[in-house]
């Protein structure tokens, strides 16, 4: 079929896949054996728990579902972008909940879009650009740089510096979607 690439190439990328496998087979192996029940690992869990019961008790009851959107929203793009991040080498991860991610699931699962919600909660008439540098300045300035010496991941080729402009975008692309006409209930 003239959809389907040439023999060499499917041979080609599944070479490439078979080395992929045998490293998560590997990563894996290391998962079980050095970091399940770890410190490192249970901090991790607590690290993934915590923020959602705290968002559960704080939360603005009257916006939560709209909340959860600006959430949801900072979930699927830092998990993609870890995922980018990891896959080209720019950073690696040494505390992971589970093998089957190379993302930081306490960090994109949690205290990312738990942290947005409640700055998108707090004082939501202020200044949505104002409350984007002080996000970004706190995540990219305070918290990378602690998770980077506490040794829960490592920048090859990276730096918190990089990672600010990043933090602008998804805010205010949550506040948009938080604020937005379009999430009128339906009739």
């Amino acid at each position: 079929m003239w959809f389907s690439p040439p023999k060499n190439i499917k041979t080609l990328i599944d070479e490439q896949y078979r080395i992929l496998d045998d490293a998560h087979t590997k990563l894996s192996k290391i998962w079980v054996d050095d970091i399940v029940l770890s410190f490192g690992w249970w901090t991790s869990l607590l690290l993934t728990i915590i923020p959602w019961l705290l968002w559960f008790i704080f939360r603005n009851k009257e916006s939560k579902t709209r909340l959860l959107l600006g959430g949801l929203w900072a979930i699927l793009i830092s998990t993609w972008l870890d995922y980018v991040g990891v896959t080209m080498g720019l950073w690696r991860y040494y505390n992971k909940l589970i093998p089957l991610m190379p993302d930081y699931i306490s960090w994109d699962f949690a205290l990312m879009p738990v942290t947005v919600m409640f700055f998108l909660q707090i004082k939501p008439k202020a200044n949505p650009f104002i409350k984007a540098l002080i996000f970004a300045s706190m995540t990219a300035f305070l918290a990378e740089p602690l998770f980077l010496q506490l040794g829960y991941y490592k920048y090859p080729g990276w730096n918190p510096l990089s990672s600010f402009p990043f933090f602008i975008v998804i805010y205010l692309i949550a506040h948009y979607l938080v604020n937005s006409k379009a999430t009128k209930p339906l009739k």
